[in-house]
């Protein structure tokens, strides 16, 4: 493992990742500008959260030791891609930029903004039950040759920046979000129950990295004269332990966060049924028997 030293002082600029980072704290200034003309106020800490916590991990992730050696370290690229699009996208959440946009946009812009978050595509992304798919998809290329190619080819190191962070804020938004806790309970139920079937397979590619005895990308040369770099083989199961510890530790907070969706969604099926009349109540069970026979 590198000394502290080597953790602290490696730094590179990552320009893709400052633009992303400069293009996204103007737009969220912008947002707070708008919404408190509208007379909306802003808590500070969410501000606080979107800029320090999710764009400065960001920052770090890209522009620190992890961006600097992840060309050269199976394991710092693993690690780096996976807190991208798991970690990054629930601490930019917490700053809640779609809710944001709802309070700084006319109704028109309300209305273009739900149209997209309508859109087919951007529903299959956020939906719990197809999300984890694609981070599967995503690591299981790094059981091939291709995990050389993500790591040292500076096209798909720029595509890489950009692409997973945005997977996994589209993962991860309307999950967070309060405006999209529409969902019945039973669907709720049904993503919770698939989410722990998910806790398993997103770890076979961290646990194949980790057991494979081969260097499946099929680089065996060392890539660094430094004596604190690893093999390629080593450096393959370091990487496989970062992948599975990262892909299980963030299920909880998602965990955690079906819990609430579960909870809001029962008290708004609950406060839909008080506020039935009888009538009402009565002609919904006759539905509901007449369903059953």
């Amino acid at each position: 493992m590198p000394p502290f030293d080597v953790l602290g002082s490696a730094w590179r600029i990552d320009w893709a990742a400052v633009v992303m980072i400069c293009v996204s704290g103007v737009l969220y200034g912008l947002g707070l500008r708008a919404a408190a003309a509208n007379g909306q106020r802003w808590p500070l800490w969410r501000t606080l959260a979107f800029y320090f916590l999710g764009l400065g991990s960001l920052a770090v992730l890209t522009c620190g030791f992890l961006g600097v050696y992840s060309a050269e370290l199976r394991w710092a690229f693993t690690l780096k891609v996976s807190l991208l699009l798991f970690v990054v996208p629930l601490l930019v959440g917490l700053g809640r930029p779609i809710s944001l946009a709802r309070a700084a946009l006319s109704q028109a812009g309300i209305t273009r903004l739900n149209a997209v978050l309508a859109h087919r595509a951007v529903r299959f992304v956020s939906n719990s039950l197809a999300a984890p798919l694609l981070g599967l998809a995503l690591f299981s290329t790094f059981l091939t040759p291709a995990f050389y190619t993500l790591r040292a080819d500076p096209l798909a190191e720029t595509l890489v920046t950009l692409l997973v962070p945005l997977l996994g804020l589209l993962m991860a938004l309307p999950i967070i979000e309060e405006s999209d806790f529409q969902r019945s309970s039973t669907y709720i139920t049904l993503e919770f129950v698939f989410v722990f079937i998910e806790l398993l397979v997103d770890a076979v590619p961290g646990i194949l990295l980790r057991l494979n005895g081969q260097v499946l990308d099929h680089v065996v040369a060392r890539q660094s004269s430094l004596a604190w770099f690893p093999d390629p083989l080593r450096d393959q199961q370091l990487a496989g332990d970062a992948l599975w510890f990262v892909c299980e530790i963030v299920d909880l907070p998602l965990i955690i966060l079906m819990f609430m969706r579960f909870s809001r969604s029962d008290k708004r099926e609950a406060k839909s049924f008080d506020d039935l009349t009888d009538q009402e109540l009565e002609e919904l069970n006759a539905q509901h028997l007449r369903r059953s026979q």
